[in-house]
């Protein structure tokens, strides 16, 4: 059996004899399987208590960069301030960078000052463009790990991306969406609030790709660039709906809810599905006052956790190479909405 400690030490953490425990390491008859089993959970204990021993003291400062609309980044930053008293002993202290929208310029010049300053880590939402991939590769050269939140920037140096399957989640909507109209014969308007962004382009494909499958003769209207904010949202989406009689379905992607409610309302017309994402003040409300059909919303917690994790297994604070898993898709309905 595999361990790193001595004998005495371990036979003091399972209560029971050195000889017990020298038998049990060497694997010779005559131990009881009870005996066995609480030598071998004496060392996974020892383990334990030696990765707390590891953290003890340690300081962590990660920078968190994100280009995206207040509700969503203000989600972010209550998740990570949740999450940072469990991960005691370690001590993890967040600055901020958020941004509803970046000059590409302003935020390069920002990742390149944190290469520059130092840190930690960097947890990055931004566009997936060559610009973004060169600033990540200076910061990997600085020895500053950067991880993707939410949308991924592939082809760069970035440890790993944190978040949903947005292909995945993309289906789901689909799906919902096939479902929910199979008896009625509207139009379905789709919005994104920026075409450079990986995990938006993802949520589309993997809608377009099961209507197709599974509703091919639906029509889709699509709408780019909102920047995901409401103001915009409801000029393109009244746009849309005075030059397309027939749409009565809307799969949200980038936000910007209550702005296509409010096109809607003035239009006087009707919104038969409503699919959003993420569960923000504004969605809870729309979802409560019937104007959302559903959201699909993962634990931001989660994520976090799993951040902090990714950073201090970068740093040697814990132990192993552990990737981080996709976040499970829960669709939020009145019904099943979680507390705030």
């Amino acid at each position: 059996m595999p361990h790193r400690y001595p004998v005495r030490e371990i036979a003091r953490q399972a209560g029971v004899s050195e000889a017990t425990v020298d038998r049990v390491l060497h694997q010779r008859p005559g131990v009881r399987e009870g005996t066995v089993l609480q030598v071998e959970q004496a060392i996974a204990d020892l383990d334990r208590q030696r990765t707390q021993l590891r953290l003890s003291g340690r300081r962590f400062l990660i920078d968190v960069v994100m280009e995206t609309p207040r509700q969503f980044s203000g989600l972010v930053r209550y998740a990570l301030e949740q999450e940072l008293p469990g991960l005691r002993p370690a001590v993890m202290r967040a600055r901020f960078h958020l941004r509803e929208t970046w000059r590409t310029a302003e935020l390069i010049a920002q990742l390149d000052t944190i290469a520059r300053q130092g840190s930690h880590a960097v947890v990055l939402k931004a566009p997936d463009t060559p610009e973004i991939a060169a600033a990540i590769g200076r910061l990997t050269a600085a020895r500053i790990p950067v991880i993707t939140l939410v949308t991924d920037v592939p082809m760069s140096t970035r440890i790993a991306y944190v978040g949903m399957d947005n292909r995945a989640a993309g289906a789901t909507a689909a799906y919902l969406m096939c479902q929910w109209l199979r008896r009625v014969d509207v139009d379905v308007l789709v919005l994104t609030s920026s075409s450079m962004s990986r995990g938006e382009e993802e949520r589309e494909m993997g809608f377009r790709s099961v209507m197709r499958s599974h509703d091919p003769n639906r029509r889709i209207v699509e709408v780019t660039d909102s920047d995901g904010l409401d103001e915009t949202c409801a000029a393109l989406t009244a746009r849309v709906l005075d030059a397309n009689a027939d749409v009565g379905a809307v799969y949200s992607i980038g936000g910007g809810n209550r702005g296509i409610v409010s096109a809607f309302r003035t239009a006087n017309r009707t919104c038969e599905v409503f699919i959003g994402h993420d569960l923000g003040d504004a969605n809870r409300t729309l979802l409560l006052s019937g104007h959302l059909t559903a959201v699909l919303h993962h634990d931001l917690r989660a994520d976090m956790r799993q951040v902090a994790q990714l950073v201090m297994r970068y740093h040697g604070a814990l132990p192993g190479d552990q990737r981080p898993v996709a976040s499970g898709i829960h669709v939020i309905t009145p019904y099943n909405l979680p507390d705030a």
